[in-house]
């Protein structure tokens, strides 16, 4: 049944009550002291059910409290409580300005409950009052704050915006995208990353020290949107502006930036992570976190333990421990150990394997790797490539004949005339985890005889190049890393084929032409 037309006028002239009605006693209360008490009716309104009236009161309160703090009509420095209004020797003026001041701070604990709101809107019109009470109170601070160290910043508004923006209960990430046009500025960037270091170091040594999947990625969602810029040249967008001493200002001071944004990203990682983190860390730390870093190299403990978890993990965390040892001169013990034991079957099946093999060749590129470890992973890849799928072969034949390349000593496992005289149990270890022990340079690469005789034709070809010497100019593998089995098979498809001269006439359409016999009787529709 249709609604009647009285319950639609009903509904129209509700909204026009509410919206006037608030309309009304925000102008009363700008314009005239004697109606103060009229900021309980709005406030209230941050309480409704209805959440039209929440983001009109909100907007309301935002117009009220920024103008208030403009004339500097709300109480600075250490609030009495509200019973004392009665008593004492108060000025009117004093007992209107503390007045106003307890309503602020009822209307900032309203608005920051309501950045848990189940509307989205309310969220978002909640967050933006705050902000603008932010910028307001640094132009007008509400506090005496101790000029040195922070200036007019209001820290602990900022303190209670992120301790809310970090739910432990819900996924805040949507909320927290809208937050990153706000930490464009330089100042708020700053105090959201002390704020989110002491929110982190309180929550999770409340909950002793357990895994909090929902607050750890809404963490991992304001972090990884944080950016620090490259040159102090480039800080010049603040919210507060600094009349005095601004150069001194920690906020403004590119060195304190990058200290706290190590100190946040050290904080959150020393404490133990869901499995799926690990992964959304690692993929964004080469490119977005160590390069913001002061010192880049106090991530070694991080990634060290990462590289010990093993699988996709692992190989992840290659691209960190790479930038550490190229750029930093990282001594990591033990690394190519690591690197051999990460060699086996699951790497040709992960997402992450271009990029293991990309930096598995950038590893394996220095011609001083002793003869015994470069055999060890050349064999070791070998038998691997006994089981690996066709796009996986076309990386690591190529991949072998590079190593080769470089070390000539290795051409030994190629030339092996024992080998071909009489079978014999090849002495390589597979299961040997320490690459000097595994015997591979008393082994040979049958493995890559064995696939000249692979069914895929590109496969036995590249398997071919052995029987030849090597050239000297290694195989650009890079055009093969992101190869997937849906190119190699359109390239197969698309190949040109030679005409073979044939006694008998070829069949063709055999179900699209009228003239054919199939053709009359059925169709592929």
């Amino acid at each position: 049944m249709a609604p009647s037309r009285d319950s639609n006028v009903k509904e129209e002239s509700s909204q026009v009550s509410y919206k006037k009605d608030i309309n009304t006693k925000t102008d009363r209360i700008i314009q005239n002291r004697k109606h103060a008490n009229d900021i309980f009716d709005v406030i209230e309104y941050l309480q409704s059910e209805k959440e039209k009236e929440i983001i009109f009161a909100t907007n309301a309160c935002s117009k009220i409290f920024c103008e208030l703090l403009d004339r500097g009509d709300l109480y600075v420095g250490e609030l009495p409580k509200e019973e004392d209004l009665m008593h004492g020797d108060l000025s009117a003026e004093e007992k209107y300005h503390i007045f106003m001041r307890h309503r602020y701070n009822s209307c900032v604990e309203l608005l920051l409950e309501n950045i848990g709101h189940e509307v989205f809107q309310v969220k978002e019109t909640s967050l933006c009052a705050l902000m603008k009470f932010v910028a307001a109170e640094g132009k007008h601070p509400l506090q005496n704050l101790d000029w040195c160290e922070h200036y007019n910043f209001p820290r602990e508004l900022i303190l209670a915006l992120v301790k809310h923006l970090l739910s432990e209960k819900e996924d805040m990430s949507l909320l927290i995208s809208r937050f990153q046009e706000f930490m464009e500025k330089d100042d708020v960037r700053y105090y959201v990353m002390s704020s989110v270091r002491d929110n982190i170091t309180r929550v999770i040594g409340r909950n002793k020290r357990d895994v909090m999947p929902v607050y750890q990625n809404n963490v991992f969602t304001l972090l990884s949107t944080i950016n620090i810029p490259s040159q102090a040249s480039e800080m010049t967008n603040f919210l507060v502006k600094q009349e005095k001493k601004h150069e001194d200002w920690k906020a403004a001071r590119l060195k304190e930036h990058k200290r706290a944004f190590e100190q946040m990203w050290l904080v959150f990682l020393k404490y133990k992570l869901p499995s799926s983190m690990y992964k959304k860390i690692l993929v964004i730390l080469h490119e977005s976190i160590l390069p913001q870093m002061g010192d880049p190299t106090m991530m070694i403990d991080f990634l060290s333990a990462a590289y010990e978890i093993g699988g996709a993990i692992s190989l992840l965390a290659l691209n960190g421990l790479f930038v550490l040892i190229h750029e930093h001169n990282l001594d990591y013990p033990d690394f190519y150990k690591k690197l051999y034991n990460l060699l086996d079957p699951s790497i040709f099946h992960v997402k992450y394997r271009a990029r293991f093999f990309h930096l598995a060749n950038i590893f394996l590129s220095s011609t001083h790797l002793p003869v015994y470890l470069v055999a060890a992973f050349v064999k070791r890849l070998a038998r691997l490539s006994l089981t690996a799928p066709p796009t996986a072969l076309l990386i690591l034949l190529p991949f072998i004949c590079n190593l080769i390349r470089r070390h000539p000593s290795c051409k030994v496992l190629i030339h092996k005339p024992s080998a071909a005289e009489e079978p014999c149990d090849d002495p390589y270890v597979m299961e040997e985890k320490d690459p000097t022990q595994c015997h591979a340079l008393e082994s040979s690469l049958w493995e890559i005889k064995t696939l000249q005789k692979h069914y895929h034709p590109d496969v036995a070809k590249a398997a071919m190049m052995i029987n030849e010497p090597l050239s000297e100019q290694e195989d650009d593998i890079s055009v093969l890393l992101e190869l997937s089995t849906f190119e190699l098979m359109e390239r197969e498809v698309k190949g040109e084929r030679k005409t073979i001269p044939l006694e008998f006439d070829s069949a063709t359409e055999l179900l699209k032409s009228s003239r054919e016999v199939l053709g009359v009787h059925f169709s592929l529709e």
